[in-house]
């Protein structure tokens, strides 16, 4: 779900807006975009509810990264027995203008697939940004 929908309260917008600073101390020339999926029919029918999701656009085609746009959608979940809310993993996907190129997902291996990745110094940072966003939802959290 869109991270400007899911900022419903302070502590939640705050570490949305942390989120988005991880990203731009590393990578300053990116556009952060709160609101990477579009309000239609067949977009709500597609949207996790249990993830909050932002989008980061290139100025034109990173070659490091192998892509233009990136999504990440950070996922939850909700214990039915103690109401707790955490961070689970990760979901990373970059996009060209022929639609994804690559993806990481932080459930399972932390590794890469798709037709084109990005290159082994941003894959190193983005997994540590990964493991940073992971921390900050997951540290004294309330969500």
């Amino acid at each position: 779900m869109n991270a400007a929908e899911q900022a419903t309260n302070l502590e939640l917008a705050s570490k949305i807006a942390t989120v988005v600073n991880l990203f731009k101390l590393e990578f300053p020339d990116a556009k952060s975009d709160l609101k990477p999926w579009h309000n239609d029919p067949e977009t709500r029918e597609l949207v996790d509810p249990d993830s909050i999701d932002i989008g980061f656009h290139f100025p034109g085609i990173s070659k490091s990264w192998r892509s233009r746009s990136i999504l990440i959608q950070i996922r939850f979940y909700q214990d039915p027995i103690n109401k707790s809310r955490r961070a689970i993993g990760i979901e990373v996907s970059g996009f060209d203008h022929r639609g994804q190129a690559w993806r990481l997902s932080t459930v399972d291996q932390w590794s890469f697939v798709g037709e084109s990745l990005p290159s082994p110094a941003v894959g190193e940072k983005l997994k540590q940004i990964c493991q940073q966003i992971l921390e900050v939802f997951n540290l004294s959290s309330s969500l």
